[in-house]
């Protein structure tokens, strides 16, 4: 059986720690999304299921933030052309 906790009236020592959480706005951080439809292998779907699942992550979710990262590593800097700026209307079928 585990030891009683002993208390006792000793001072106790302590520092006030500025706050340091994000404000709530900053807490619901959602991008802008495009949703497509694309076939891959499944050697990869397996793999990426298989790594969210030991995460407690969606296999989609890690699969957007590696496209993310290629994107990040060869984008040029200072690139114009942003998303924002370059909407069209998806063609109607």
């Amino acid at each position: 059986m585990k030891e009683k906790i002993r208390y006792t009236d000793e001072p106790m020592e302590f520092r006030v720690i500025p706050n340091f959480l994000p404000p709530p706005d900053k807490l619901v951080f959602k991008e802008d999304a495009v949703k497509v439809t694309i076939t891959l292998s499944t050697k990869s779907v397996f793999f990426f299921k298989t790594e969210a699942a030991k995460r407690g992550v969606q296999y989609q979710r890690m699969i957007r933030r590696l496209l993310d990262a290629y994107v990040e590593a060869f984008e040029p800097s200072g690139s114009v052309n942003s998303p924002r700026t370059n909407r069209r209307k998806p063609a109607r079928r």
